[in-house]
């Protein structure tokens, strides 16, 4: 299917988050080469960046404007936004159905691919006589874990790497937050039901999660396609020589990176340990630190007090933003302490970087189970409900040092090797699912 087919259109609809946009922008710009026309929908604060990387005339970027007023332009996404402000998002997003009804009219496309945290687009979608099919911007392992507690309740997960402890932390934030309330129970399942094809999108592939993605179509009764890893290529920026002059200078793999995603916002004292962590561990890193829009404290302050001077040139931290993608390409760099978010671990893959998991919301605690289990990466331990210095410090020291991580650094070279072995061949069988959807 990587020939030509008719110029059958489609709108992708993502969730306001940009770990859900890049995932779709991607899958986008591999639809394109496959002449398809894609029209990508989202909030115009979301789409600012990826207008100025994205040039292709057969990708086009529409503006969704959210019909609440409350909230001012720049909050119109989850990047870096306040957490109270969050469910105020969700509510003006849910709100701006008949904006969206609107775009479909006007592009009429033969397909829409949504987000399964809107089930009243492919509603509206069905309402104006269009197909619709919805994308996972997420793991197999997460979905089918929510999938599992949703419509079986009362039965324990059959996979034990994914089976939390009662009292677990991770388990009462995951569970109490969306499978023990009904409304977002039956919000996640429509999302399944409302779409008009027999299939399901995946970002992901059967080298991973084939157990999940198996126990994922059981659970809602339609056929789950990956389509491979939805890892952008890394764009070049002038400013990407910061970081690579100062890696250039380090010795292979000595290097850890430290991020925690564009969605959750260490506390001053989490700062603080994650910081001693890293000084007690003795080893080089870069650091990426973010804050909240309009919550932004002085990093300077947030830090241990004497912290830059005792590092000095082993540690670079870096407040907002850093080049992922190709600080973790780097041969400097060994591994990546994540927090475990979707999009960080494809690219921990594909970039052959294993990694050492933080998880704190989400889907994380689910990522980081998977990681262990693949073998490419170690949990940091709790300590209560707290990651402290001392297990930070733990953690790296046991990869970087004892023979586990050289295992660990062997699984993921593999692993990825076998990934990208794989993605045409998953590619090119989701789109021909899609050439069928449109032909109706």
């Amino acid at each position: 299917m990587s020939g030509k087919q008719e110029n059958y259109k489609i709108l992708m609809f993502p969730w306001l988050a940009h770990g859900h946009i890049s995932p779709f922008t991607e899958l986008a710009k591999r639809l394109v080469h496959r002449n398809f026309h894609v029209f990508l929908c989202s909030t115009p604060v979301n789409l600012e960046s990826f207008r100025k990387s994205t040039f292709d005339p057969s990708l086009e970027f529409v503006d969704f404007h959210l019909s609440s007023t409350e909230l001012p332009k720049k909050y119109h996404t989850t990047k870096n936004l306040p957490t109270h402000l969050m469910p105020t998002l969700k509510a003006a997003f849910d709100e701006s159905k008949e904006n969206f009804r609107n775009i479909l009219k006007t592009i009429k496309p033969d397909i829409l691919i949504y987000d399964f945290l809107q089930p009243w687009a492919p509603q509206v979608a069905s309402e104006e006589g269009i197909n619709s099919v919805v994308l996972l911007p997420c793991g197999a392992a997460c979905f089918s874990f929510v999938a599992h507690y949703s419509i079986h309740p009362e039965m324990e997960f059959p996979f034990e790497p994914l089976r939390f402890p009662e009292t677990d932390l991770e388990n009462s934030e995951i569970i109490h937050a969306i499978i023990n309330s009904n409304e977002s129970k039956e919000r996640f399942l429509k999302c399944f039901e409302m779409s008009s094809a027999s299939f399901i999108l995946i970002n992901s592939s059967n080298q991973i999660e084939a157990t999940y993605i198996n126990y994922l179509s059981e659970l809602v009764n339609k056929e789950v396609v990956p389509v491979g890893f939805l890892v952008q290529e890394p764009v070049k920026t002038p400013d990407d020589s910061v970081f690579l002059n100062w890696l250039s200078e380090k010795t292979t793999k000595s290097v850890v990176f430290v991020s925690f995603g564009s969605e959750y916002f260490l506390t001053k004292k989490e700062i603080e340990e994650v910081a001693l962590g890293l000084e007690i561990s003795g080893v080089s890193f870069i650091w990426v630190v973010r804050f909240p829009v309009g919550e932004k404290m002085n990093l300077d302050e947030a830090l241990p007090q004497g912290f830059r001077k005792r590092v000095g040139d082993r540690g670079m931290i870096v407040e907002g933003w850093a080049p992922q993608a190709k600080i973790l390409s780097h041969s400097s760099v060994g591994w990546f302490l994540s927090h475990c978010g979707w999009n960080s671990i494809l690219e921990a893959i594909t970039c052959r970087v294993p990694v050492i998991t933080i998880p704190v919301q989400l889907d994380q605690p689910m990522n980081s189970r998977l990681v262990t289990e693949l073998g490419i990466g170690i949990e940091v331990r709790r300590d209560g409900r707290r990651y402290t210095r001392g297990q930070i410090a733990r953690a790296i020291k046991k990869v970087l040092v004892e023979e586990d991580g050289k295992e660990m650094e062997k699984n993921v070279d593999k692993l990825s090797s076998e990934v990208r072995g794989n993605c045409e061949f998953e590619m090119n069988a989701a789109v021909k699912r899609l050439v069928e959807l449109a032909q109706g």
